[in-house]
């Protein structure tokens, strides 16, 4: 199986100055750090690409389009399906006290759990007080699946990838430990940031270099890399196409490396007004999220 070839590098979705539309396009600067310009008002430029960005054949135009808000690399209609892994740094299972998993543990996300960049993280009442029920980030890498993929091999695995992006699995780690079953937990409305940018296989033909970072108000908390996972991407997207189909649009958060707040003494919680900003490297770029709680966060509008 041929990999996939795409014709732009870096994908963004976006709402255009000049239309007031939703369009694809590839940034004009490609060292631009699109997520930090976003939330810093800063331009930003894109060819616009037509076609979607699940369809290897979209072109990059030479029409220039000014960014008036940045969006989700995928839109919600276009995310297939969103699977996770847990404890997939032996860093990070270290940190939790639990034992390095024997085979990927799995769990899924609803799409309406996805949000882009800038989009506040949103804490509901059923998850509050953040003290209490310790609410939690998490950055990770992120694959999205660019054609059909049943029954693939490792060797294979990578000629299935469309591209890679970033995410911030938002937690809340009382509902989390109180089960087995992550997905409520993991899956509240609006608090699983996706993006900046969406960067190809192509630009990315080792996915088992890339550095990741979390920091949360200014300070550094997590700060690793992808060479930790211990099941690396050929295995994820060959374990995830065994007996099941994985259909173009299909997102893989891949797990995250240690410094989670709840494994700190003491414990660190995300919290209303609270600045979260993962960053991935290779031009992905950062991610940056306000939070905010119900029923409080009227006072910050």
């Amino acid at each position: 199986m041929a990999p996939i070839r795409t014709q732009w590098t870096r994908l963004i979705r976006f709402v255009a100055a000049e239309t007031s539309q939703v369009h694809y396009g590839q940034p004009v600067d490609p060292r631009l750090d699109v997520g930090l310009a976003a939330w810093n008002k800063q331009p930003i430029r894109a060819y616009e690409i037509s076609g979607s960005p699940i369809d290897p054949a979209a072109q990059v135009t030479s029409n220039i389009l000014t960014v008036k808000e940045l969006l989700s690399p995928l839109s919600r209609e276009e995310m297939k399906i969103v699977r996770c892994l847990g404890l997939n740094y032996s860093d990070h299972a270290a940190e939790a006290n639990m034992a390095m998993p024997a085979a990927p543990i799995l769990f899924y996300k609803p799409v309406a759990s996805m949000i882009g960049p800038n989009a506040p993280i949103f804490i509901p009442k059923v998850a509050q007080p953040v003290e209490e029920h310790l609410s939690d980030y998490e950055v990770e890498f992120t694959i999205v699946i660019g054609k059909t993929a049943k029954n693939v091999s490792e060797a294979d695995a990578l000629d299935y990838v469309l591209g890679y992006t970033g995410a911030n699995d938002v937690s809340f780690r009382k509902h989390q430990l109180t089960t087995s079953q992550w997905g409520f937990s993991k899956g509240f409305d609006n608090t699983t940031p996706l993006g900046p940018v969406l960067v190809s296989s192509n630009a990315i033909p080792d996915p088992q270099v890339i550095p990741l970072t979390c920091t949360l108000n200014g300070k550094v908390l997590q700060d690793g890399n992808t060479s930790d996972q211990i099941f690396n991407v050929r295995q994820t997207v060959s374990f995830l196409s065994q007996a099941t189909t994985l259909e173009p649009g299909s997102v893989i958060l891949t797990g995250t490396p240690k410094g989670v707040g709840f494994a700190k003494k003491p414990a660190i919680v995300l919290k209303n007004g609270d600045d979260c900003r993962v960053w991935l490297g290779n031009g992905i770029g950062t991610l940056v999220n306000p939070v905010i709680e119900e029923g409080r966060y009227k006072a910050m509008l």
